[in-house]
């Protein structure tokens, strides 16, 4: 009977004492939201977790064309997030890892959203929170031979990674991504300003040049040129036959143009890339007679996890 009392004694403390020690660690790791049953968060790789949110068994979804609140499951909602925000044809650990950076965004929004889109946590606009789309609109814009199985590939990374979000220092992160970063991520302050979170720093990324986002070319006339930056510099003046009358003034420590001179005007280099409908800030340019050619390279703001540096990690048969 003592053995008996022992073993339950020492498997309670393996179970309730251990997980709080680790917690504790005050760094960025995966961790799993509140639940109901915290026993059910240990699970084989393969195997579908049975997995019960306590606190976000549900979500307010709001529809910006409608101006409907929908209410649905977290994870139903996911399904139209990761559908909508990476291609099916990414490989399943790529799917796993936007899952649990969509997952985390997502309850950091509603936790934080003090009151922004009403009684709703979140909204389906991309340039506010992130894109969704619903299952029947999603399936109907695919090849109807591959719908099926690419909405059950979304379901399987959704499911498969149940409950895990990012976290740092106990708290969900503000979780970001982008489609190519051209090699290198940017780190937040550089794009948005304020905050420089210590877990979105620059990274280096590879394989990335496999991808067709990772280069594109704009090329702008120079009236054009002056027609769409006199939408925020109305006073702008630009003198073409003056050497370096465009230039750029300074990088970002990723690289990313960081400050550029128009004529008699200085610009950030976000707000190049927001006028002039640059894919990102990491550019280059030259002048011909008649025009300006801009030669980019990555695709998106470059802060967070890079999606097709994820892919290409995930061929490397890197998990998620």
């Amino acid at each position: 009977m003592k053995k008996v009392i022992i073993y339950i004694l020492t498997f309670m403390c393996v179970i309730f004492i251990l997980p709080s020690i680790c917690t504790k660690r005050q760094d960025l790791s995966v961790s799993y939201a509140e639940t109901e049953e915290a026993e059910n968060t240990v699970q084989e790789e393969e195997e579908t977790p049975k997995y019960e949110y306590s606190k976000y068994a549900t979500i307010k979804l709001y529809h910006t064309k409608t101006s409907e609140v929908e209410e649905l499951s977290l994870d139903e909602y996911l399904y139209g997030v990761v559908s909508s925000e990476m291609p099916a044809n990414f490989e399943k650990e790529a799917l796993k890892a936007q899952a649990v950076v969509a997952r985390t965004y997502t309850l950091y929004q509603i936790i934080n959203s003090n009151g922004k889109h009403g009684e709703a946590g979140i909204c389906d606009d991309s340039a506010c929170c992130q894109a969704w789309i619903s299952k029947e609109d999603r399936i109907a814009k695919w090849d109807a031979n591959e719908a099926e199985a690419n909405w059950e590939k979304i379901v399987n990374a959704v499911d498969s990674t149940q409950g895990q979000i990012i976290t740092y220092n106990g708290e969900p992160i503000d979780a970001f991504f982008h489609s190519n970063s051209g090699g290198v991520t940017e780190t937040a302050a550089n794009v948005w300003g304020g905050t420089n979170y210590p877990y979105l720093q620059s990274v280096e990324t590879s394989g990335e040049d496999e991808y067709s986002q990772y280069n594109s070319e704009v090329e702008i006339s120079k009236e054009k040129l002056i027609e769409k930056l006199k939408q925020k510099h109305s006073d702008i003046s630009i003198n073409f036959d003056e050497q370096d009358c465009i230039k750029i003034i300074d990088y970002t420590e990723s690289g990313r143009v960081k400050t550029m001179k128009f004529g008699n005007i200085e610009i950030a280099g976000t707000e190049v890339r927001s006028l002039l409908g640059l894919k990102s800030t990491n550019f280059s340019f030259e002048i011909t007679e008649n025009s300006i050619k801009f030669f980019v390279i990555g695709y998106g703001h470059g802060v967070g996890m890079s999606q097709t540096g994820a892919d290409s990690m995930a061929k490397a048969r890197k998990k998620f």
